[in-house]
């Protein structure tokens, strides 16, 4: 695997806000940083490709795929060192490689799709379609919603992916995603306790 994609083994707690456009990932990410007085990493997508628009005019195409990963994961590793017990990510490479198949065809670079299944977190939380939709230059899929959000279920299923269903408003969501991560942190803490760490 390409070593800009690769992910940086830091001793943390990793979760990932995975789901369509528009299903609160972004709110929630920030809510959840702040909860846990930690960081948290935004989508760098985002990013390069509204400078893209901005620049250009230009919107995605399957070529910029690559340079969002890598910098998708130098994100992550930079943040990853900053984090406090736990480490918020606004996407990863598994949602990149899902927007990869569902807008061009099915196809997948082999680097990206290597990153994607190597690198690992502890759990997933998947943005239900129940939020309102909110259109900007970037997104572009607001009759496809329930398409796209079949497509990142399958995938969390298809590569056997730990992952709770968010629904409901952003309090609710929030209460739920909390619950799951004080577990996750409590079995760490139990599990360094075991072996005498």
């Amino acid at each position: 695997m390409e070593g800009n994609l690769r992910q940086e083994d830091i001793n943390i707690i990793k979760v990932v806000l995975f789901g369509p456009e528009s299903t609160g990932k972004t709110t929630l990410s920030r809510q959840l940083a702040r909860h846990y007085n930690t960081v948290w990493v935004p989508e760098y997508a985002r990013e390069y490709l509204q400078n893209k628009w901005n620049d250009h005019r230009e919107t995605c195409t399957n070529e910029d795929l690559i340079p969002i990963a890598i910098g998708q994961m130098k994100l992550e590793n930079e943040l990853a060192k900053k984090a406090d017990k736990v480490l918020i990510c606004d996407t990863d490479l598994l949602e990149t490689k899902v927007y990869s198949e569902e807008y061009y065809g099915g196809y997948v670079d082999k680097r990206l799709d290597e990153a994607a299944r190597a690198n690992q977190y502890d759990l997933y939380f998947l943005t239900y379609i129940d939020t309102p939709w909110e259109a900007d230059d970037l997104r572009d899929r607001p009759n496809q919603r329930q398409e796209m959000f079949e497509a990142f279920e399958r995938a969390l299923k298809t590569h056997n992916r730990k992952y709770i269903l968010l629904k409901g408003d952003k309090k609710t969501r929030l209460k739920t995603a909390v619950k799951a991560i004080d577990k996750l942190l409590k079995n760490k803490k139990n599990l360094q306790r075991y072996q005498g760490k």
